[in-house]
């Protein structure tokens, strides 16, 4: 317990002063990485993981490495547990859940977008002790825009504090969902409780841009089938600070070490997360 609460102490005073450094790191990462190659990337500097909508770059390899190293240095004593780096050694996962501080990065969420040239796609990175995410950042670096959540403290986009609200009553939800291209047979029919009257379901595009947009209002709920932490780690802890709401198919909060029961959804307030849930759980 009394090594517990140093930890806790020691992070704390660390999102006090370091805060507005990780900042500064996330926007040198993608200014070095990110942006120079937007819309530049030459074919043999894309490549796919496990089938042709699962693409990786150049982009995603070299921020990903600049990331680890300069948020290490930090916070000494944290590891980082990326998207790429998994993918390469999936074994490194399991330090989400072990001791030591934990910096979750994906470095360009929605490769797809990048690839294509659409300004749709950002960075994320959370921080998580012991399973629980304490801190996020998210960046757009073609949109400009940067949010960050610190639990207990708040959420903002560009230095203004945002605020989920509740959807207009009676005017049905707009629903971002997990894709097609990336759902298998039994996701799809797990999602198919969304397609009633008053829910209007859409294939998402980059989650942590799908986050944001029910963090500051704009989008009603999020429909996701797959668990991966680089992906939702940073988005849950904005949605969550900004008033929302997220919880499993069995009604419970999301857990980034896995384990969840799927579909699960963030909504802008409990109202909507439980009808989401109802509807996923193949209710009305």
């Amino acid at each position: 317990m009394i090594e517990a609460k140093a930890i806790k102490e020691s992070i704390d005073d660390f999102l006090v002063r370091g805060a507005s450094d990780v900042e500064q790191v996330i926007r040198d990462a993608a200014a070095a990485e990110i942006t120079p190659r937007f819309r530049r990337l030459m074919a043999d500097e894309v490549a796919q993981k496990s089938g042709p909508h699962d693409l990786v770059t150049v982009a995603d390899r070299l921020a990903e490495e600049y990331l680890t190293r300069e948020l290490g240095a930090l916070l000494p004593g944290s590891v980082v547990v990326g998207e790429e780096a998994v993918h390469a050694d999936p074994s490194t996962y399991d330090a989400i859940g072990e001791d030591a501080p934990v910096w979750i990065v994906d470095p360009v969420d929605g490769t797809r977008q990048f690839v294509h040239g659409d300004p749709g796609f950002c960075t994320l990175v959370a921080l998580a002790v012991r399973g629980e995410v304490v801190a996020s950042w998210t960046f757009a670096p073609e949109l400009d825009e940067f949010a960050v959540a610190i639990r207990g403290k708040g959420a903002w986009l560009n230095g203004e504090a945002l605020h989920a609200g509740s959807p207009v009553p009676d005017d049905g939800l707009d629903v971002a969902t997990s894709h097609p291209d990336y759902t298998t047979d039994a996701q799809k029919r797990d999602l198919l409780g969304l397609w009633v009257d008053g829910v209007r379901p859409r294939p998402c595009g980059s989650a942590g841009l799908e986050y944001l947009a029910v963090a500051r209002g704009e989008l009603d709920s999020t429909a996701f089938s797959w668990e991966a932490a680089w992906d939702h780690a940073a988005g849950l802890l904005l949605v969550e600070e900004a008033g929302g709401v997220h919880l499993t198919r069995d009604g419970v909060p999301f857990r980034i070490t896995g384990g969840n029961a799927l579909p699960f959804t963030a909504a802008r307030d409990e109202a909507t997360a439980r009808r989401m849930v109802g509807l996923l759980s193949g209710g009305a």
